[in-house]
């Protein structure tokens, strides 16, 4: 009886999980054909549909639009439906054909908790070569928006920093530090940009020969030039929009949301109260409990105060921002 293959001479896994971008009218398209071909639907919240069938699940946004198809089946039913029925391209195992630049030595750099009025701000970045790009692709790394669970981040970040040829460096700006150089830069973009920077620099001790770096194009890439130090100066910035389709950028998204919610919960733990993230109205009840047990300057010590959340908490402690925490600058000419 012939041996049974071994685990890397059967090949990569197969995919079970798949974003891509649509048009409304190929949603459409999406969503007929797969009324034809039977597929159960259900109503989901902030989507244009939910189908279902046997174990796989086609979720379709209707911010993008996108679709996301998880489960087992997504890799064939991506290469011979929705590619060729509905995208009308083949990108689905030519990543190498259609974005080469994903596969040589780079830095991505992102991070998390910058929408959060609770917690840190973390900045993270992951250096990638071609194999650990094919490494981490076959893991399932994505953007971390894109993870619905906690236990998932840190599942994938365990598999990022022990993937071989992966360097990865972050930074984490509790609140108190965070508040305090807020004050200095007065600027969200300005601190992004001395953060992604020093980043960087770390990343650089390590492989000193990166001749490049990509980041989101949260504003002007000058930001982040300024802040660099001599021993930076020769590296190559990019910074686009939807940088986290990178492989690089998506390892640095999860490292740095499992950096944050690592440290929402630690803390939380410490002061016996769950920490929610974004600004939601349990965020504000729990911070308002916060204030009223331990006082306005407890907030320093657990959240972003620049956020208008603070002023609606805590007016006397803390003035309303009349302009946006976060603004784009414009592009450079």
């Amino acid at each position: 009886m012939p041996k049974k293959p071994k685990a890397e001479e059967q090949g990569p896994k197969p995919i079970t999980i798949h974003t891509a971008g649509l048009s409304l009218p190929q949603a459409q398209k999406l969503r007929t054909l797969l009324t034809e071909q039977g597929w159960k639907f259900d109503v989901r919240q902030y989507m244009l549909f939910f189908a279902q069938k046997d174990k796989l699940t086609v979720a379709c946004y209707e911010k993008g639009p996108k679709v996301v198809v998880q489960g087992r089946g997504t890799q064939e039913f991506v290469q011979f439906t929705l590619e060729p029925e509905i995208l009308g391209e083949a990108k689905l195992g030519y990543e190498e054909v259609h974005n080469p630049a994903m596969f040589e030595p780079h830095f991505g750099i992102d991070e998390s908790g910058k929408g959060d009025f609770f917690g840190p701000l973390v900045i993270a970045g992951c250096y990638t070569d071609a194999e650990s790009t094919r490494a981490l692709m076959e893991a399932g790394v994505m953007d971390s928006k894109r993870i619905g669970t906690d236990a998932k981040i840190r599942e994938l970040s365990a598999i990022i920093r022990q993937t071989r040829g992966v360097a990865f460096s972050s930074i984490t700006l509790a609140p108190e530090k965070y508040n305090e150089l807020y004050g200095k830069f007065q600027n969200l973009n300005k601190l992004l940009g001395w953060g992604h920077a020093k980043v960087i620099e770390h990343l650089l001790d390590q492989r000193p020969e990166c001749p490049r770096a990509l980041s989101d194009k949260f504003a002007s890439a000058s930001l982040i030039k300024r802040a660099f130090s001599e021993k930076a100066k020769h590296i190559q910035l990019d910074a686009r929009t939807k940088a986290e389709s990178d492989v690089a950028v998506a390892a640095a998204s999860i490292i740095a949301r499992e950096r944050f919610i690592n440290w929402l919960f630690e803390k939380g733990r410490d002061i016996g109260r769950t920490l929610e993230k974004g600004v939601s109205a349990a965020v504000k009840d729990t911070a308002r409990a916060l204030v009223k047990t331990h006082g306005p300057e407890f907030l320093k010590q657990i959240a972003k105060v620049h956020f208008k959340t603070a002023h609606e908490i805590a007016p006397d402690a803390y003035a309303h921002v009349e302009k946006p925490f976060f603004k784009r600058e414009k592009r450079e000419k």
